[in-house]
This record gives C-alpha cells, sequence and structure tokens, in this order.
C-alpha cells in the first residue's frame, strides 16, 4: 500500500503511467478483502486497475502462490509492455540471502532480490520498520496477511525466531547478509558481461519458433568443468531457465561429451540438443508441431519458417530447387519411419529420410520440423536436401517447378 501511495504521486509528477496489478491467492477470506482493499483504493487514485485469481490448487504452498502470482504479474506487464515494480524491503532481501545461504546456493542465488532483474524493487534499501512508519504516517489503509505469522512457511520462522537469535549473537549478521547479497549481485552482473563478450549464442523465439539458444560449443568445449557449471546458468537464464544442481551437471557433461544429434533432457521441461557446432537448449516438444500436418502446395506458400514458391527456371542441380509433377502435391514435417526413392546400383531403394538428413548434417531442434513434398503418398523431395529419383513428373500431368527459402538466423 506505501509503494502504490508513492507510485500515484510520481505519475503525477513524472506523468507516467502506472496500472495497479493485484493478486487474490484465494487463501481465505482476507486474501478476498486485501484485493478488494487495493483496487479501491487504486481507483481512488485514479488509476487502472488489474485482478488476478489463483486457480484450484492440489498444493497449496507458498511455492505454488509465489509462481501463481509470478506468472500473474509478468503476463500483465507483458500485456502493457510495461515493468513489474514490487514492494520488497531489505529484510526481505536479508532473509531471501539467508534462505539461500542455509540450502547451500552459490553466488548466484545468494544474490536473491537483488539479481539482475527485470523487475524493479526501489524499496530494497528500505527497512520493513521504515515502510510501516510511512504508513501511519500517510494514514493508509492496510490488511496483514495471517500466513505472515504462521509457523508453517520457512521465512516466517527465520524472521520471527532465526534472524533474532542471530542478531543476538552477532548484532552485525543482517548488514553481513545484505553485503553478502550486493557481492553475488555485483559478481553476476561481471559474468553477464563476460558471457556477453566471450561466447557465441543466439537467442530465438517468435510466432513460428519456441523460445529457445543456440550456443557455439567450440566456445565451451576448452573451459574446465567448473567453469562450465558457471557459465551455464548464466546461459540458460538468457531464455527464463533456471537450472537445478542436477541439470547444470548434465549440461556440463553433455557439452565435453555429448555427440552430434544427442539430446539430454533438463529440468522444467527443457532439453540440451547438439546441433554439429551448436548447442541448443529448448523447451521440450509436448504437443504437435503445426507443421506435422500435411499442407497443399501452390503458387506460393508459407510453412513455418519455409517459403515455397513456382518458378519458371529449371531446377538442375539445385538441392533447393525441385520440378515437380501433379495437383496433389503437399508439404509436412519429415517423420520417423519416413522413406524416400533412390537410385542405388541402377537399382530404385527407399532409404530413410533421417539418414539423408543426417548425411546433411541437420540436426537439433531444425531437424525435428524438416519439411517432405509428398505427390500424393510418396515423398518426392526433401528440400535443401535430395530430391527422389523416382519419376516425379506424372505421365498427362504438368510439372511445376518450386524453390524453397528458408530463413535461418544463426551467425
Amino acid at each position: 500500500m506505501s509503494l502504490l501511495d508513492v507510485a500515484a504521486g510520481l505519475r503525477l509528477q513524472r506523468r507516467c503511467a502506472v496500472t495497479v496489478a493485484t493478486f487474490d491467492h484465494a487463501s481465505g477470506a482476507h486474501s478476498a478483502r486485501a484485493t478488494a482493499l487495493v483496487a479501491r483504493v487504486a481507483l481512488g487514485y485514479g488509476l487502472p486497475v488489474v485482478v488476478g485469481r489463483a486457480p484450484a490448487m492440489t498444493r497449496r504452498s507458498e511455492a505454488a502462490w509465489r509462481a501463481a502470482r509470478w506468472r500473474f504479474l509478468r503476463s500483465v506487464g507483458r500485456s502493457l509492455d510495461a515493468s513489474v515494480v514490487t514492494a520488497h524491503t531489505r529484510d526481505d532481501q536479508i532473509e531471501t540471502v539467508l534462505m539461500r545461504a542455509m540450502r547451500g546456493a552459490g553466488a548466484r542465488g545468494l544474490a536473491g532480490l537483488a539479481a539482475p532483474s527485470s523487475i524493479r524493487r526501489p524499496l530494497l534499501d528500505v527497512r520493513r520498520s521504515e515502510l510501516y512508519a510511512y504508513a501511519r504516517a500517510r494514514s493508509l489503509e492496510w490488511i496483514d496477511d495471517p500466513s505472515n505469522t504462521s509457523a508453517s512457511f520457512l521465512r516466517n520462522r527465520i524472521r520471527r525466531d532465526l534472524l533474532p537469535a542471530l542478531a543476538r549473537a552477532q548484532p552485525e549478521i543482517a548488514d553481513d547478509l545484505k553485503a553478502i547479497g550486493e557481492k553475488a549481485a555485483a559478481w553476476r552482473v561481471e559474468l553477464a558481461a563476460l558471457v556477453d563478450e566471450s561466447i557465441r549464442f543466439t537467442l530465438r523465439g517468435d510466432a513460428l519458433e519456441a523460445p529457445g539458444l543456440d550456443v557455439s560449443r567450440a566456445d565451451l568445449t576448452h573451459r574446465t568443468m567448473p567453469e562450465l557449471a558457471i557459465l551455464w546458468p548464466e546461459l540458460a537464464s538468457r531464455v527464463g531457465v533456471t537450472l537445478d544442481r542436477r541439470g547444470i551437471d548434465r549440461a556440463v557433461e553433455f557439452t565435453r561429451a555429448g555427440r552430434s544429434g544427442g539430446r539430454i533432457q533438463l529440468s522444467g521441461g527443457w532439453e540440451l540438443t547438439r546441433a554439429r557446432d551448436w548447442l541448443e537448449l529448448r523447451a521440450i516438444r509436448t504437443a504437435t508441431h503445426q507443421t506435422d500436418v500435411a499442407q497443399r502446395l501452390g503458387e506460393s506458400v508459407a510453412w513455418g519458417r519455409w517459403r515455397f514458391s513456382t518458378v519458371e527456371q529449371s531446377a538442375g542441380t539445385d538441392p533447393w530447387r525441385a520440378e515437380l509433377g501433379g495437383n496433389d502435391l503437399r508439404v509436412r514435417s519429415w517423420r520417423q519411419g519416413d522413406r524416400m526413392v533412390v537410385r542405388f546400383r541402377d537399382q530404385l531403394v527407399g532409404r530413410k529420410v533421417k539418414y539423408f538428413l543426417t548425411d546433411a548434417k541437420i540436426t537439433g531442434h531444425i531437424r525435428a520440423s524438416w519439411p517432405v513434398v509428398l505427390a500424393g503418398d510418396e515423398i518426392v523431395w526433401i528440400p535443401g536436401v535430395r530430391r527422389s529419383d523416382a519419376a516425379t513428373a506424372r505421365s498427362g500431368r504438368p510439372v511445376v517447378t518450386y524453390v524453397c527459402d528458408y530463413l535461418d538466423r544463426r551467425p
């Protein structure tokens, strides 16, 4: 409520747009009252309000509530193209650093709330007691969440019992924990700069492609295993992935020994694939890709990252062009078991498409949705790779030359 009061005043002084986002955790009557209070006060300031509510949860825990809250806040921020601003205080940071230390976190985790982030926390140097004093001086209304006093939650036990006990034994403990967080945050900034300067990588993801990261394997393989264990969490964070300890160990080992075309699963539904000279971090495909469904070819067809167009020139030997006959031409993703007819020792034989892709060194996420063109039920062209040696110009049917363009944004 103090942050809301400050933001309302700054909006008038700096002429900036402010939207209030409040989330009902559905944890009891107090939660609904708190949400209603925020909405009423915000509207009184003349500020727009977006209200979210937690879905039904099978596991009602602090972590589950936090995850649902942040999904809501980030979605509102994206929809408004705005920064999310929270009222985390110095006390919150001290508690977070201590919790992370108790769990054996490294420098990355010990940065806590001070870590580089798109989330803005303007009150991180303000003590909780100072915030209460401000609220009382401004006669602000607020509601205390009764779960903040429950001993069921670790943070509450740290706040009420452990930190006061530590402070009695070491009065400077709060300052020391804050300093640890600040040093760890500064270390993360330096690490991010090192990655930007010394490692080639490409961020991917748009309306046609899921978020992902391509990393030059050559820039990593000469690193020691401890160095890789530091670098991979920073690289993964570029696409919003948090690697657990097991995921870090697997990524390190795969970087050193993974074969081309191999893949491993990481935490959170992500996988790491080696594609020739690149390591590709991608979300595991859990749904059918739009390009798995066959699409009829016409004069100009956009299909994923590929575009098929008709041209008048002969195909020649260019694997990105093909002279195809018939009006039943379709394109879809290749599938395990797909075969294409080729000539071998003066005989026409069927060979698996995956072998053609392997020979062309097409691996990783690109391979997963590589197109094949069919005439009826027969694969007649793997764009960019090879055409079928079987007769594609069927008797009495016109022949059309198609060209396939593919945009690969990798440097």
